[in-house]
This record gives structure tokens, C-alpha cells and sequence, in this order.
């Protein structure tokens, strides 16, 4: 396994540490990296399903959003008023004009149910809550897929995970569980794209051991008789280690300035104790389904409103609007709408009742979520709340059938068996699990 350091580099959560990227956590079950090769060439192409998931950390109030309440009392409704969407009959908050402007490419569901009052992504990337998950060792999704899928392109890792170092540590990404190394997540932190800028072991001096590997290649071939074609496999890892392609796919300035522009540049500095809203980061999203990922995580802003909701959302929502809007219609422009999949969702809504800071505290009892792409039936609402958005009225979908459909639209049975390293089948996800038949 060859590591690449970085410098020492200090988060939030104060722990200094250095950046590393990996280059064998790409490889599947042990596999050398040359083992790798093999086995994808053996496996022929595959199909190219992913899914880009954005994950709001701290919960955003859904009745300030994408379900609003013009008619209920007024501490309740908020500052906010409904504007049309370009599909008849579905209004949205007036802070998303742009995505009103998209809602055609669009699934709004607005009844997400059984989500608990805790503040971490646990519940949205594993389908069960941290502590369940810890106790049971269940994995973060992008892990059950890299397992079972492993790469489209071996010089491209299938999970790529750019969630930040966030401050409070249970919003970070769940772990992989028991399904091993091999299925963990690239993770791609600001410093970590600098480290693959800077390879502590540089190219140069890897095409040397690329001619001493070939000598003795030579010399082994000719004392059996064997041919060069098992070589390839030894010269294609080489190239892992040498290629841009995965850094090309994060390097955003390789995008026009007009594409840039339209998903705005936001700021890599953390919001309160959650993520930055870094539209560069929607953009990298895109740049590595494209390159070959077939998962990719972002952690976006920080919406927990306990105080001053009004006045952040004024602040923040406007950036919001313009980079999931961009991010949506890129995926449709591109050609990408049947093979991408987005989902933007958080841990929780927030309480009907606006509270005496002109904030709204945690409400575990209805949350809701945005689908596009993946192929699905879009320009709809699925489900409704009640006359105050406090509970699900029509259609109440369970949290985890929203993992449930994105495992369908990459192609997974989601009450499949995934193999963990001692080779014991785990479910996928329980077979109580649905996949939202209104999605597909």
C-alpha cells in the first residue's frame, strides 16, 4: 500500500493530523493493485449508476422551504410566501427562485417519517440511527456500494466522500462498518486535494521503479517464456499513481468561469459548528460522476436555527438556491438525468411553533427531501403534512425507503446481501423497506 502525506493540518474539531490518500483502499478484498486490474478487465464493463447526495447538517426548516403554511397563524408561517414553480400547482419558499425555475426536473417529498431527534448524518447515510449503527456495526451506503460494485474506472475510487471535518463530530461520515478498507470512502478534505497536487513521491522517480520493474519483468520473461500481456495490469497501476484524472475531477478551475459563476463560490469556512457552504464542492460532485464515481458525498451548510431563523435563512438560502439549481440542471443538460441520481435532505425538520429567539427548534416528526435525476418521475410533490407542517397527513415515507430508491436507481437490491470481509452476509437494508413507488 503506498500512502501520500501531506503537511500537518488543523480542523475544527482542534485534533492536528496529517492528509493521506490511500491508494490501496481502491483496491477490493486484499486485491494488489495490479490484482485489481485483472479482475476488472475479467468483470468487462460496467454499467455506471451513481449518486450525488447532499446532506444539510443541522436540519432545515421545511416550512421556511418547501413546504410553507401561508394560511397558518402567524407563529407558525413565518416571514416567508409561497412563489410559483414552473409546474403548475407546487409553490415553494420565495428564497428558491431559481429552483422554482427547476422544480419540472424536480421530486419534492414532504412526509419523511420516523427520524429521531439526533443531530447527525447517521440516520441519512446508513438508514438506522448512530447508535444502532455503532452497536451493529452497519456501514455508511457509499460503502455497500463500493462492496458491491467496486469501481468503473480503476483509477477512479466509486465512493468519494467531501464531507469536511465538521466540529461536531456525529454530523461526519458514518464508518464502513464490517465490510472492510476496501469499501471506505476517498476522502477529499480542502488539504487532501493539495496532497494529490503534491505527491510525496514524485513521478519521476516512480517511472524509475516503473524501468526497474519492467527489467526484471524482462528477465523473468525470459527464462519462462511468458508474454507481456500480464504486464499491462503492472503498468496500469503505475498509472494510478501518476494520473490526474481524479484530480482533474476536483480541480473546479478547469470549468469555464460562467459555469462557475452560475453555481456560486460560497466559502470553505465552516458555518457554526457544521459544514461550509462550498458550491465548488457541487460542482466537484458532478466533475467526479462524470469521471467515474459512483457515489459522492457532500456536507452543505448548517441549518440549525434555533435562534434568528429568519435572518439566517435570508442570509444563506439565496447561495443554497443557486448551487442545487445549478447542480440539477447540469445533470439534465449533460445527459446525466438517467444515470445520476441527486438527493438533498437533512436529519430533521424543525418545530411548527417559532420560539422566542425567532427560531425554530428540532422536529424529528416530519422532515422532508429533494430527489432529481436517477430516471425518476419528477416535476411532482410526493406526500403532505397537516395545516401546520407538524405531521405527515398523505403518504408518509419511512427515512430509510429514501435510501431504499437511491440503492434502486444504482441498480442494488436494497434487501440484497452484501458480503463483509469474513464473508457473512448482511442485509443491504431490513425488508420492511420500500422502495417509493411514485419515484419509479
Amino acid at each position: 500500500m503506498l500512502t501520500f502525506l501531506g503537511q500537518p493540518g488543523r480542523f475544527c474539531d482542534h485534533v492536528s493530523r496529517r492528509s493521506f490518500l490511500e491508494v490501496g483502499a481502491w483496491t477490493m478484498g486484499g486485491l494488489t493493485l495490479p490484482g485489481l486490474m485483472k479482475a476488472e478487465a475479467a468483470a468487462g464493463t460496467r454499467s455506471h449508476k451513481s449518486v450525488i447526495v447532499v446532506y444539510l447538517s443541522g436540519g432545515l426548516a421545511h416550512q421556511d422551504t418547501f413546504d410553507l403554511k401561508p394560511n397558518a397563524p402567524s407563529e407558525v408561517r413565518g416571514e416567508f410566501k409561497p412563489i410559483p414553480t414552473n409546474v403548475p400547482g407546487i409553490q415553494i419558499g420565495e428564497l428558491l427562485p431559481r429552483l422554482a425555475q427547476c422544480t419540472d426536473k424536480m421530486a419534492i417529498i414532504r412526509s419523511i417519517v420516523g427520524l429521531a431527534d439526533e443531530h447527525s448524518s447517521w440516520q441519512n447515510m446508513v438508514g438506522v440511527g448512530m447508535s444502532t449503527s455503532q452497536r451493529e456495526m452497519r456501514p455508511h451506503f457509499g460503502s455497500v456500494v463500493a462492496r458491491l460494485e467496486g469501481p468503473v474506472d480503476p483509477l477512479v475510487p466509486p465512493f468519494v466522500d467531501l464531507f469536511p471535518t465538521m466540529q461536531h463530530k456525529p454530523y461526519n461520515s458514518p464508518h464502513v462498518g464490517r465490510l472492510g478498507r476496501a469499501a471506505s470512502a476517498v476522502k477529499v478534505d480542502g488539504d487532501e486535494v493539495a496532497v494529490m497536487k503534491n505527491l510525496a513521491v514524485p513521478a519521476d522517480r516512480l517511472e524509475d521503479r516503473k524501468g526497474l520493474l519492467n527489467t526484471i519483468d524482462d528477465i523473468r520473461r525470459n527464462a519462462d517464456g511468458s508474454s507481456r500481456s500480464s504486464d499491462t495490469f503492472h503498468a496500469k497501476a503505475f498509472d494510478v499513481l501518476t494520473t490526474s484524472k481524479l484530480v482533474d475531477a476536483l480541480d473546479v478551475t478547469k470549468e469555464p468561469v460562467s459555469v462557475r459563476d452560475r453555481y456560486g463560490r460560497g466559502s470553505t469556512k465552516h458555518l457554526g459548528d457544521g459544514a461550509p457552504m462550498w458550491n465548488d464542492q457541487l460542482l466537484m460532485a458532478r466533475r467526479l460522476v462524470e469521471a467515474g464515481a459512483r457515489v459522492v458525498t457532500v456536507a452543505y451548510g448548517f441549518w440549525d436555527t434555533h435562534g434568528a431563523n429568519f435572518r439566517h435563512l435570508k442570509e444563506h438560502l439565496p447561495l443554497f438556491d443557486k448551487g442545487i439549481s445549478a447542480l440539477i440542471e447540469d445533470i439534465y443538460a449533460r445527459g446525466l438525468d438517467k444515470d445520476v441520481t441527486v438527493l438533498v435532505w437533512g436529519e430533521f425538520g424543525r418545530t411548527p411553533k417559532i420560539n422566542k429567539d425567532a427560531g425554530r427548534d428540532h422536529w424529528s416528526p416530519v422532515n422532508g427531501a429533494l430527489f432529481a435525476g436517477g430516471g425518476m418521475k419528477t416535476g411532482q410533490v410526493i406526500g403532505s403534512t397537516d395545516s401546520i407542517a407538524a405531521r405527515a397527513k398523505d403518504d408518509p415515507i419511512p427515512y430509510p425507503d429514501v435510501l431504499a430508491t437511491v440503492y434502486h436507481n444504482l441498480g442494488i437490491n436494497p434487501h440484497g446481501m452484501v458480503y463483509d470481509v469474513a464473508n457473512r452476509p448482511n442485509p443491504v437494508l431490513p425488508s420492511t423497506t420500500q422502495v417509493i413507488a411514485k419515484l419509479v
